[in-house]
């Protein structure tokens, strides 16, 4: 997979502070942790971002001081997610990402119509381009049928990226569906940029043609993601190392949603604040992060010294 595109990120929390508004002071700190473990890129405002719970105004000054990370590292890729209900907004948001200088924008179809036909996904989005993707611009589909309900069939893939073959960059595929992974290498090959959202299927989905991850976990478990990425590339048997990614993301999973769990825990591994969560979710409870830590760490063994842990990497 050549695409610009193509390559591991983190979906990125976003620091918050005691009030629920965004923290804009450490989100550059954060971005260039996440850059210093491997990420190719960062998105900002997906689900693991806490995006739609924002205003635009909101997000905008997010996706603004995310660009500060760019003076320590410059070719660090930011994408922003835009997506809403609203066509006007989602055109908005995303005419401004592109304004800001962000690598591409990764959209939501719109969610609260949720028996929207395959035609009017296709003009939602046809309107989007036109309205506010510029020529050389990329935009992914969020694929997040169990969050969104709705997403994206692949006859509506295959007609967006027959009318705009280079701004339909492709799909961040969150249904984690393996199924879905093959039928996209089978449709599309390399065509189509695919990045899956699930850690434990990143080498299934590489070898059926897709470019890399945009996942949560990666914001602990980014150096691992990267070391199966590279070894993909080059050939390499990155079934171990697969295996140790997909055992620490089953245990996360067991501590749903992602925002509160991943919170606590770089500020316990890291040392980062204790960022909260906007309502309505709720932060972790103090038996939930012990539990979750002792999970980990119990996962790692028979080595006892912590600095061999893949977010430690």
């Amino acid at each position: 997979m050549s695409h610009p595109l193509a390559g591991v990120y983190a979906a990125s929390v976003t620091p918050l502070q005691a009030d629920f508004s965004p923290s804009g002071e450490a989100i550059p700190p954060l971005l260039d942790f996440l850059a210093r473990r491997g990420c190719h890129g960062v998105l900002l405002l997906g689900t693991t971002g806490e995006g739609p719970s924002f205003s635009p105004e909101e997000r905008l000054e997010i996706l603004r001081r995310a660009l500060e990370v760019r003076t320590t590292h410059p070719d660090l890729r930011l994408l922003a997610g835009t997506g809403t209900p609203s066509l006007s907004e989602t055109a908005a948001l995303t005419r401004a990402a592109f304004d800001l200088g962000y690598d591409g924008v990764v959209v939501l179809p719109p969610y609260y119509f949720r028996n929207a036909s395959d035609e009017g996904l296709f003009h939602y989005f046809e309107s989007l381009f036109h309205q506010a993707v510029p020529a050389d611009g990329f935009l992914l589909g969020y694929h997040f049928p169990n969050v969104a309900g709705i997403g994206f069939s692949l006859d509506l893939l295959r007609r967006l990226k027959e009318a705009f073959p280079v701004q339909f960059a492709g799909i961040k595929d969150s249904s984690h569906d393996p199924d879905l992974a093959r039928s996209l290498g089978e449709r599309f090959g390399s065509d189509l940029l695919v990045l899956t959202g699930t850690d434990s299927y990143l080498q299934l989905a590489l070898e059926n043609q897709a470019g890399g991850c945009i996942t949560a976990p990666a914001n602990l478990l980014s150096p691992g993601l990267r070391r199966l990425w590279d070894a993909c590339q080059h050939g390499e048997d990155g079934a171990p190392i697969q295996e140790a990614i997909s055992a620490q993301r089953h245990i996360l999973e067991g501590y749903l949603p992602f925002p509160p769990i991943l919170k606590a825990l770089l500020h316990e591994l890291h040392g980062f604040p204790r960022w909260p969560v906007r309502p309505p979710l709720v932060a972790a409870d103090p038996e939930r992060i012990a539990a979750a830590l002792a999970e980990l760490i119990t996962e790692e063994k028979p080595s006892t010294d912590k600095s061999t842990l893949p977010w430690r990497t």
